[in-house]
């Protein structure tokens, strides 16, 4: 079983890469931004409090992050492996993911970050705001706090899986064909 993370700040194109990622190595993909949507969506208590935090720009709480997780992870027994997008962002998200994969016999393989230039990122995010309709996507303000989150409390998880031998970092500008090829590059040597 192959276990990835897909590290990136918002606007790094991780749910573009991982739509195929997933397929060329079949693994199932757990977005915490989708899941978080489905839960609000859906109106469960978990996507209620999670809405109270994205609709002000913070990241949500870890345990209701971890509990939403488990549950996917739970839902999908006979999965390949998984790729998580958006998860872990912090030490403590690590930690309990770690526990959580141990419990179940298995392990994060490795930690992939596709890296970009925030002022880039800030316009991608922008764009897709136009479309997309998510209110965390159309105020400049709200995504560049989203970064110093990022930044604060997701940036250490780098040394963290540095130290396990686990991290690689690819570069998160050019087409999505060209970004895909350098992920592959590091996906191949995993397996």
């Amino acid at each position: 079983m192959i276990n990835i993370v897909l590290f990136g700040k918002p606007g790094a194109g991780k749910g573009t890469q991982a739509e195929f990622l997933k397929e060329k190595y079949n693994l199932t993909h757990l977005s915490t931004g989708d899941i978080f949507r489905f839960n609000i969506k859906n109106d469960t208590d978990l996507g209620k409090l999670a809405k109270t935090y994205m609709d002000k720009g913070d990241l949500v709480p870890d345990e209701v992050t971890i509990q939403m997780l488990q549950s996917e992870v739970d839902k999908n027994p006979d999965s390949a492996g998984f790729l998580f997008d958006g998860f872990p962002r912090t030490i403590a998200q690590a930690e309990a993911l770690d526990a959580f994969l141990t419990f179940k016999n298995q392990e994060i393989t490795a930690t992939v970050a596709l890296e970009a230039d925030d002022n880039i990122l800030v316009q991608r995010l922008l764009e897709r705001g136009k479309t997309s309709g998510r209110p965390d996507d159309q105020d400049e303000e709200k995504i560049r706090n989203r970064y110093q989150e990022y930044n604060e409390k997701t940036a250490p998880l780098m040394d963290y899986y540095k130290n396990q031998g686990k991290f690689h970092a690819v570069n998160g500008i050019g087409t999505i064909a060209e970004i895909t090829e350098r992920l592959s590059l590091v996906f191949d040597q995993l397996k």
